[in-house]
């Protein structure tokens, strides 16, 4: 499966790479990013690949996928964002994972827009939802600024989680 490259003004999400290890296991095995994340439960270097490979494997099975995210001026990895549908999942998902160096530079909101674009002009999606825990006071915001809205709240894996959403229609009349 070739993953599409998508490319922001500061960005560019590209397929997961073996050589994002390093750095996408930094990102996992930090408490204050994985507080709402996998329960809470921060990753070993071992698990991270493993969580990487998973996530290359969802490209294989449904066609679309995380990206990696790198930024255009360092060529670091800045995080991970993307589309997500696992079995059982309430709905098609855009998600997002920053490196911490990176908060408040609004890469999330950036990475996630082109993801968003991807989801509605390519694949034809006519809804996106994101799964966000009640307490994720951040990510909330970057589900704001996409132009989702809370939808309902359910329990994921025996957490609370707000799901946000919108429709392809509403995506369409923000871009005017």
């Amino acid at each position: 499966m070739n993953v599409p490259v998508l490319e922001t003004p500061r960005l560019i999400l590209r397929e997961v790479r073996e050589s994002d290890l390093d750095r996408c296991a930094a990102m996992t095995s930090d408490p204050d990013i994985m507080r709402y994340l996998s329960g809470g439960k921060t990753l070993t270097r071992d698990e991270t690949w493993r969580n990487m490979a998973m996530l290359a494997g969802h490209w294989q099975l449904r066609g679309y996928g995380y990206w990696s995210v790198i930024e255009k001026d360092s060529g670091f990895y800045v995080g991970r964002v993307g589309l997500w549908y696992p079995e059982g999942w309430p709905g098609r998902e855009v998600g997002w994972t920053i490196t911490k160096d990176r908060w408040r530079c609004g890469y999330a909101v950036e990475a996630a827009e082109a993801a968003v674009t991807h989801a509605f002009e390519t694949l034809g999606w006519e809804e996106i939802i994101s799964v966000i825990h009640v307490d994720n006071i951040a990510s909330q915001a970057v589900a704001a600024k996409l132009g989702e809205r809370r939808l309902r709240e359910i329990e994921i894996m025996g957490f609370p989680c707000a799901i946000h959403g919108m429709t392809r229609a509403e995506w369409r009349a923000r871009r005017g």
